[in-house]
């Protein structure tokens, strides 16, 4: 290629990274320039930590939905995250590559569902299965927990994957070597060996439960309270953006924004963590 013409490329990609770049930035000015000035005005304490939220009254307090959020997010790892590394370790360790190979991408292509068809699955056949055999309404915390659970498994499985296979394979053939099972192997040498990809593709999870929407609105029930139970209806922040956002004017527009804002330093604060913990595995190897 002649070199005008790799130049040209070269700056036709640097144009094509920085505008992507640009995009991200325009949009976290844009949600910090309406949200930011509201959470001063009304009052950070106020505005995190009261749980009354009646944009009617001027009350915009959004603590519910951030309990709410946390323990949906944290339920969801707890079926996501066991499940996740268990079918990464399984996949890896104990079926031939070509099964593995096979089975990798189709799991993959969950992540290419669109989340409203979880929440539909969620609501016609998970939500009577929880209202009939546990109780209360069905469409509730732990519903939404399970829905977002399967959801984020391909992040899990996928990223872990590549890390377990990513652990030399002199590790495993000496422990074998030393007497140690294959089981002993994965326990005590390839799982500490990837442990933090394995945090990584946790981390990168929790935030796509974290930023999910759609399917939790069709799941959760959306009501503005505490839970008590994990069979309670619950509204998380990013459900309660999509509802109110329709009709929001003036202070109430504007607190949804601030909303926003506390959702979005939430998932940097994700992604610069697990891109940290990505860092620090490379500069081991």
């Amino acid at each position: 290629m002649p070199v005008t013409s790799e130049k040209i490329m070269q700056r036709l990609l640097l144009a094509v990274a920085f505008s992507a770049l640009s995009a991200l930035l325009l949009i976290a000015v844009f949600i910090i320039s309406q949200g930011l000035p509201f959470i001063f005005r009304y009052g950070f304490r106020e505005f995190l930590f009261s749980s009354q939220w009646n944009p009617q009254a001027g009350k915009f307090g959004i603590f519910p939905m951030v309990v709410s959020t946390l323990w949906v997010t944290l339920g969801a790892m707890a079926i996501g995250a066991p499940l996740g590394v268990a079918g990464a370790v399984f996949l890896t360790e104990f079926v031939p590559r070509t099964v593995m190979r096979i089975i990798k991408p189709s799991i993959e292509l969950l992540a290419g569902i669109p989340s409203v068809v979880y929440g539909f699955i969620g609501v016609m056949v998970l939500a009577p299965l929880i209202r009939d055999h546990l109780g209360g309404p069905g469409l509730s915390l732990l519903a939404g927990s399970i829905i977002l659970g399967i959801m984020i498994l391909p992040t899990i499985i996928s990223i872990s994957i590549d890390s377990i296979m990513a652990v030399p394979k002199s590790y495993r053939e000496g422990s074998l070597a030393l007497g140690a099972t294959v089981w002993q192997t994965v326990r005590m040498v390839t799982l500490p060996a990837a442990r933090s990809g394995i945090a990584a593709s946790i981390i990168l999870a929790m935030g796509r439960a974290v930023g999910e929407t759609m399917a939790v609105i069709m799941v959760t029930g959306n009501s503005v309270k505490i839970p008590g139970s994990a069979l309670e209806p619950v509204r998380t922040l990013t459900a309660n953006i999509a509802l109110e956002m329709g009709y929001a004017t003036g202070m109430h527009r504007q607190a949804l924004f601030a909303t926003g804002v506390v959702l979005f330093v939430v998932i940097m604060i994700l992604n610069f963590s697990a891109s940290y913990v990505m860092r620090q595995r490379k500069a081991r190897r």
